[in-house]
C-alpha cells in the first residue's frame, strides 16, 4: 500500500479550484462531498472530516485506496484538463484511515430486535455499521477465520494494509456486534433456523467465490489454479519461475503482480484482445507494467498441457454491416511454456445458502433476486453486494448496501 505523504497532500490538495459545481462529487458513485471535505483539512478539522466520510461512506478509508479513481473523481478533476488532476482520494485514505484508528463509536440506543449478516466483504460490513449505529442486535456469520470477505482474502496485502481492516472489525466490537468466525450458513446453520431463533431480518452479503472456468482441456491438472483461490493464501502456493495468467480484469492484474511480489520471475497476462478491451483499469495494468508483468494479447487458449498452455492468435475483423468481431487465426496455435497457470475470467456466487433455503430465488447467472430496495423472495431476507450484481466496485457495494440498511430498519419498525 502506497504511503502517503502529508506534506505532497497538503500541496497537491492546494490546487483545488473548489468548484461551485464539482465533476469529482458528481461522478463518484456514493456522493461524496469532496470540496467540502478539502475545506475542512484546509481549517484543521480533520476529525469532523473523518466523521462525515465515514457516515458518508464506511469504508472510505478502503475505496480511497482501492476504487478506480480514473473513472471517478480523479478521472473527472477539472484541473487534470490542462494539468495534472487533484488527487483527492489521498486524502480521503489519510483522514479516514486517521479516524477509524482513533474514533471510539457508541449505539445511537438500544433496539432488541436481532439482525444475522452472512457474509463480512463491503456490503456485509457497511450495513452492520449502519444496523449496529442505530442499535440493533447484529450478528456477523463469516465463513472464513476473519472479517473483510474479499477485501481481505481477493486484495493482496500490499495494496489494502490488513491494519484498515482490523481497526473496522475493533470499531464494530466497539458497538456490540458479534462475530462467529468459521461460521458457514447454508448446509448446517441454515437460513430457516436463524430465523426460528428469533432474528427478525437476514442479510445475505456472501460476494461471489466460485471461479468460471475456462471450458478447456486440461484445467484439472496440477499446476492450474484460479486467481480467486490463489489470492486468498498466495504464500501457500509453488508457483514456479514461469506463471502464465489467462484473464484481464482486475482480480488477472492482482493475481499476476502477486506472483511476482512472491518470487515469480517470468510473469505474463496473455488476453485474446487488445488493451483497450481489458476491464482492468488502466492504473491497475500501468501498477502491473511497473512491477515487470508482461503482456501477450491477441492469444486464446486453446488447451492446458504439462508444459503450460497452448494459445491459438486472434484478431479482429470487420463485416459489412461494420460490426467489429473476434476471429482465431487457423494454424497458429502454439504453446507458452508456464510452470503454473493461473485462471482469472470472473466468479460466481456458490450456492450453499441457496440450495438449503426455500422460496429464495436466483437468476440464470445463480445471483439473488432481490427487488430495487434489498427485498429477496424470501420474507424477512434482504441482499446486496456482489452475491446480487455480479463482480464489480466496492463503493458500488457499499452505496447499495447504505440502502438496503434503510429498508432493513423500515421492515423491523413495521413488524415491532
Amino acid at each position: 500500500m502506497k504511503e502517503l505523504n502529508l506534506k505532497n497532500i497538503h500541496e497537491d490538495i492546494n490546487r483545488c479550484f473548489l468548484c461551485k459545481k464539482p465533476r469529482c462529487r458528481n461522478n463518484c458513485p456514493i456522493d461524496t462531498p469532496i470540496p467540502d471535505i478539502i475545506e475542512m483539512f484546509k481549517d484543521g478539522k480533520l476529525e469532523e472530516a473523518g466523521e462525515i466520510l465515514f457516515n458518508n461512506n464506511p469504508l472510505s478509508a478502503i475505496c480511497g485506496v482501492i476504487c478506480p479513481h480514473e473513472d471517478q473523481c480523479l478521472g473527472n478533476c477539472i484541473r487534470g484538463v490542462k494539468s495534472e488532476p487533484v488527487k483527492f482520494h489521498e486524502l480521503e485514505t489519510y483522514i479516514s484511515s486517521e479516524y477509524l484508528k482513533n474514533a471510539r463509536f457508541k449505539q445511537d440506543g438500544v433496539i432488541n430486535n436481532r439482525i444475522a449478516i452472512v457474509g463480512s466483504g463491503p456490503a456485509g460490513i457497511t450495513l452492520a455499521f449502519i444496523l449496529a449505529k442505530k442499535g440493533y442486535k447484529i450478528t456477523i456469520f463469516e465463513k472464513n477465520s476473519e472479517i473483510g470477505g474479499v477485501l481481505r482474502y481477493g486484495i493482496p496485502d500490499f495494496r489494502l494494509s490488513r491494519e484498515i481492516l482490523d481497526n473496522i472489525e475493533e470499531r464494530l466490537l466497539e458497538l456490540n456486534v458479534k462475530i462467529r468466525y468459521n461460521a458457514l450458513v447454508g448446509p448446517v446453520l441454515t437460513i430457516d433456523k436463524l430465523l426460528e431463533d428469533g432474528y427478525s431480518a437476514i442479510f445475505i452479503g456472501t460476494g461471489v467465490w466460485n471461479p468460471r472456468t475456462l471450458s478447456i482441456k486440461g484445467e484439472s491438472l496440477g499446476h492450474v489454479h484460479y486467481a480467486i483461490n490463489y489470492l486468498k493464501s498466495p504464500r501457500s502456493f509453488r508457483l514456479g519461475e514461469k506463471v502464465v495468467i489467462i484473464g484481464a480484469g482486475n482480480v488477472a492484474m492482482d493475481a499476476a503482480r502477486t506472483a511476482k511480489y512472491y518470487g515469480a520471475k517470468d510473469v505474463r497476462v496473455v488476453y485474446r484482445k487488445d488493451f483497450e478491451d481489458m476491464t482492468a483499469t488502466n492504473a491497475e495494468i500501468n501498477d502491473a507494467k511497473e512491477e515487470g508483468v508482461d503482456f501477450e494479447l491477441f492469444k486464446a487458449p486453446v488447451e492446458i498441457v504439462d508444459e503450460g498452455v497452448v494459445f491459438i492468435d486472434t484478431k479482429k475483423v470487420e463485416d459489412e454491416d461494420g460490426k467489429v468481431r473476434l476471429i482465431n487465426i487457423e494454424g497458429s496455435e502454439k504453446l507458452m511454456e508456464a510452470d503454473s497457470v493461473i485462471i482469472a475470467v470472473s466468479q460466481s456466487p456458490k450456492n450453499n445458502i441457496v440450495s438449503n433455503t426455500q422460496n429464495l430465488e436466483t437468476n440464470r447467472h445463480g445471483l439473488l433476486v432481490i427487488d430495487d430496495i434489498g427485498h429477496t423472495t424470501k420474507q424477512g431476507v434482504f441482499a446486496s453486494g456482489d452475491v446480487v450484481t455480479g463482480a464489480r466496485t466496492v463503493v458500488e457495494a457499499v452505496a447499495h448496501a447504505k440502502l438496503v440498511a434503510e429498508t432493513i430498519h423500515e421492515y423491523c419498525q413495521s413488524a415491532n
